[in-house]
């Protein structure tokens, strides 16, 4: 349980560091399109190795390739509420709410993956590296709306949840079906997917231009030997 919560922390960490930056200071813009970028190669190299393909061997494609699936659709049509829902103007609220949407799948995933005794470096690194960029471009947003302190509360607040999913997950792991931990690694795989394309590769790519790919790669390269 320990090793769930010092993993908890890897994740929660940095997205909380990622707020007190982005409430204190203005990093350049390529630079967080850097960060997005190697953030979405390491995820690449998660979704595939620690995510889908346990899933995929253990319980097959249709069934892995379902919760894949239902993972991309939840993330997608939620996101599409939150924008329509809070609009433009509440630009820093969507990010925050953002991520703790796509992190409970992720880290319920990190939790399972420990539980199950596969690794989950890997993923550890994906799901911290793209957190940053995505607090500190949520909390710039806040500072015009909210005071400093309430908006590092709010922040602080998301990543003591995100922590909790992973114990949780970790502690719960036993008690779930035989199917239960890879059809969440694959639903957390495909939610994961659906951030990237919907966030991430295209904030990096606007921000950035054309260099970011090599960021992307790697990223992912960085992710996948970790985890050989």
């Amino acid at each position: 349980m320990l090793t769930a919560l010092w993993y908890g922390l890897g994740t929660a960490v940095p997205l909380f560091l990622g707020a007190v930056i982005g409430l204190r200071y203005d990093l350049p813009r390529p630079l967080l399109a850097g960060l997005m970028a190697f953030g979405s190669g390491a995820m690449v190299a998660a979704v595939s190795t620690e995510l889908f393909a346990p899933a995929f061997a253990d319980q097959g494609l249709w069934a892995a390739g379902g919760a894949l699936m239902l993972g991309a659709l939840v993330y997608v049509v939620a996101d599409r509420v939150i924008e329509r829902k809070l609009g433009p103007a509440a630009l820093g609220w969507a990010l925050m709410l953002g991520a703790l949407l796509d992190g409970i799948p992720e880290n319920a995933a990190l939790g399972t993956t420990l539980a199950s005794g596969v690794g989950g470096a890997v993923l550890l690194v994906a799901v911290a590296v793209g957190n940053i960029p995505e607090a500190v471009a949520g909390a710039a947003s806040m500072r015009s709306d909210f005071s400093h302190r309430t908006a590092l509360l709010m922040w602080g607040v998301t990543a003591v949840l995100l922590v909790a999913v992973v114990v949780a997950a970790t502690a719960f792991a036993d008690s779930l079906p035989d199917a239960g931990i890879p059809l969440i690694q694959a639903f957390a795989g495909g939610a994961t997917i659906a951030v990237l394309a919907d966030s991430l590769m295209p904030e990096a790519y606007r921000e950035g231009g054309w260099w970011v790919g090599i960021c992307t790669a790697l990223g992912f390269l960085v992710a996948f030997a970790l985890g050989a």
